[in-house]
């Protein structure tokens, strides 16, 4: 959730400098020691260690210690890390467990049990909507439910009444199934009969709810609804898809899911990611494909199982033990070229460049306004460095060297209320002083910190000592949203979901529409942030996942905001060419401050930093998107007086030149006003130059 006001280049910011972190790892404890870093042996660990325990240790023994703010009840075994900004993260905050949504399925944990079912998805003018059904209800005879176990995309709940265990379920992004494990000897109370399958084989039921085919495999006895099961038996639940068949699914349904794994690797041209689904017994499984998988799926992937509806379009069911998909790659990004403008545009930014440093007003003090004013400023610089305006350039590399320099004191916060972190040792994570937009509850840590990371790679590229200076507070920023390999100290990837391709951005969601991300825009910006900072700090395996989280963001946020596919039946009904609000149960044309359609789409497209031409592949939609945002038709310099024009002035851009020089000459009379926080006139005329030169 966010609210927005909104070189000549001597050294690109992809080219890794080779820096020495020796000072950052082997900093020297100033404050009370860490807690506990020993990894949570609750979590299933994928890929290779990136901030590793022996490397945040003394990092976070640096920062004070506080909780800022704490969470709700949660619903997790001990010694777990709490799963802040995840796709369940709702089903393990609050008094009241929250619906999830582990597509193709809904699921939500009841008094005594849970109940599943296969969401009703419709669409009217301004929503589309896939809520919880709990059309299955199974009553485990439970008096507490606790998360013990949770990985990339599979979660565990351990069942018990009165302090014994009963069980555990299972469940997972992508899998038809929901599996219950017996630890002893019970009884399930299911509410609806279900009747033998004589056609799929032994132990196995189905009964019709709502219009849909559920299925029910077991090695346990079923007599009316009470399904009996020994210590180690299984009960398995799942939706019959269109097109699928009961003995598929029983057969698959035999071999139970119990945890996920996950590769991933970016390249040249396209980035991968496989999740494999883990069995009790190793057999295969079935797994559902989102249509931004369907659109990249690996050679030789069997994907003609079924088809299920979904809120993001239909999701085909495919065979095998795991789903592998490619997207395509987006290169990180610090700057603009403006190698291509003659001199007088040259002169003209040059001019306007001082004109901004002269109007540039303290950088806020909070973690997200002050993280924008940064990031206005780097970019600002980055102008000045390529059009001579070298007496700007050095006044903002001063400005945002003392900037950083003070927001990366360690112990900043022993002695003052802002512009510091501190390591809250309960959430484990790191979290700004000077709270905004619900930080200090883990919020839209990405957007916050995305925008440090971007300024200080800006600065760094041509000061290669700052990096030494700043290692410490910033690794700490990006460990926060970027672990890997299990650290105790963060969870691996707070926010970034790899089966959805995308982030998160509530910490504890307290919704019964599931977890929520309204810019997705942000989130790409953030892991652009990420891939520079790693690149100047010469972080390689760190730079790999930055760059495969910023491709995968930006695929997926074309496929479920900005660009998806209008024809797809989900649309119909559906009076928006985009979806501003993108939720596990629903995708609201909505945003979290403003009403107008102008912010629907600026959200989506702010901060228009150097890499959102990931915005502009399709150049009929952005027309298409901007017909639908502003109150005049795009090709009209008035339509831009609106709220975060500017940013439609840049996404208007991506049409192509034409339309660059027609947005360059509105952007003239742009009021001042209009220019969000985050911009600068110098760089939106900087944007619109380069785009249409061509």
């Amino acid at each position: 959730m966010t609210v927005t006001r909104r070189r000549h280049r001597s050294r690109p910011l992809t080219v890794t400098l080779a820096v020495a972190l020796a000072a950052a790892v082997g900093l020297t404890a100033c404050t009370a020691g860490p807690p506990d870093a020993a990894p949570d042996a609750g979590v299933s660990r994928s890929g290779p260690a990136i901030f590793p325990a022996t490397q945040v240790e003394p990092l976070v023994s640096a920062l004070p210690q506080e909780s800022l703010k704490a969470l709700p009840t949660a619903r997790l075994a001990d010694g777990l890390i709490p799963p802040t900004n995840r796709w369940f993260s709702g089903l393990v905050f609050g008094d009241e467990p929250m619906p999830v949504f582990p597509l193709p399925l809904s699921f939500g944990l009841t008094e005594n049990g849970f109940a599943l079912g296969l969401p009703d998805v419709s669409a009217d003018s301004a929503v589309i909507t896939g809520g919880f059904t709990g059309q299955v209800s199974v009553d485990v005879g439970a008096d507490e439910q606790v998360v013990t176990a949770y990985d990339e995309a599979s979660v565990t709940i351990g069942q018990r009444a009165d302090g014994r265990d009963l069980g555990s379920t299972v469940i997972a992004e992508g899998s038809p199934f929901v599996s219950f494990t017996a630890a002893d000897d019970l009884t399930l109370q299911l509410a609806t009969a279900f009747r033998p399958a004589t056609d799929a084989g032994d132990g196995v039921w189905t009964a019709e709810l709502a219009g849909t085919t559920y299925g029910l495999v077991s090695d346990g006895t079923l007599s009316g609804t009470g399904l009996d099961l020994s210590v180690g038996g299984t009960a398995t639940w799942f939706a019959l898809p269109e097109n699928g068949t009961i003995d598929t699914l029983a057969e698959a349904a035999r071999h139970p899911v119990t945890g996920t794994h996950l590769a991933y690797g970016s390249g040249p041209d396209a980035a991968t990611t496989t999740i494999r689904y883990d069995t009790a017994d190793g057999g295969d499984t079935l797994i559902a494909a989102l249509p931004h998988h369907s659109a990249g799926l690996a050679a030789g992937m069997d994907c003609d199982a079924g088809e299920y509806p979904s809120i993001f379009g239909t999701l085909t069911l495919c065979r095998g033990p795991e789903l592998s998909w490619t997207v395509a790659t987006v290169a990180p990004s610090g700057a603009l070229d403006l190698s291509g403008l003659g001199d007088d545009d040259r002169q003209r930014l040059a001019d306007q460049v001082r004109a901004d440093v002269t109007a540039t007003p303290t950088f806020a003090a909070d973690t997200y306004f002050g993280g924008k004013s940064l990031y206005r400023a780097a970019n600002l610089l980055e102008v000045a460095r390529q059009v001579g305006a070298d007496d700007a350039a050095a006044e903002l590399t001063g400005r945002l060297t003392d900037a950083l320099d003070e927001w990366t004191e360690p112990d900043g916060c022993s002695d003052r209320a802002e512009r510091c972190f501190v390591y809250d040792p309960e959430t484990k994570g790191v979290v700004g002083q000077a709270a905004s937009f619900g930080s200090d509850e883990f919020n839209d840590h990405h957007f916050h910190y995305g925008y440090f990371l971007y300024a200080a790679a800006v600065v760094a590229a041509q000061d290669p000592g700052a990096v030494d200076r700043w290692a410490p507070v910033l690794n700490l920023l990006a460990a926060d949203l970027a672990s890997s390999g299990g650290n105790g100290l963060f969870p691996d990837r707070r926010v970034f979901d790899a089966y959805a391709g995308h982030s998160w951005a509530s910490g504890t969601s307290p919704f019964g529409d599931g977890n929520n991300q309204e810019s997705s825009s942000e989130a790409v910006s953030a892991w652009n942030g990420l891939a520079l900072w790693a690149a100047v700090s010469d972080q390689a395996e760190l730079q790999t996942q930055a760059e495969w989280m910023l491709s995968a963001e930006a695929a997926s946020a074309r496929a479920y905001w900005t660009d998806f596919d209008l024809e797809d039946p989900v649309y119909q009904g559906f009076d928006h060419t985009v979806t501003s609000l993108v939720w596990g149960g629903k995708r609201d044309y909505a945003t979290w401050f403003s009403a107008e359609p102008s912010a629907m789409l600026g959200i989506l497209v702010l901060p228009m930093s150097p890499v959102a031409g990931y915005l502009g592949q399709n150049p009929e939609r952005v027309t298409a998107n901007l017909a639908d945002a502003l109150p005049g038709p795009p090709d009209e310099a008035g339509s831009y007086d609106v709220m975060f024009g500017d940013y439609l002035l840049m996404y208007a851009a991506l049409q192509g030149p034409d339309a660059a020089s027609a947005a360059l000459e509105a952007a003239k009379g742009l009021p001042e006003d209009r220019i969000d926080d985050g911009n600068s006139r110098a760089y939106l005329l900087a944007w619109l130059m380069q785009h249409a030169s061509g």
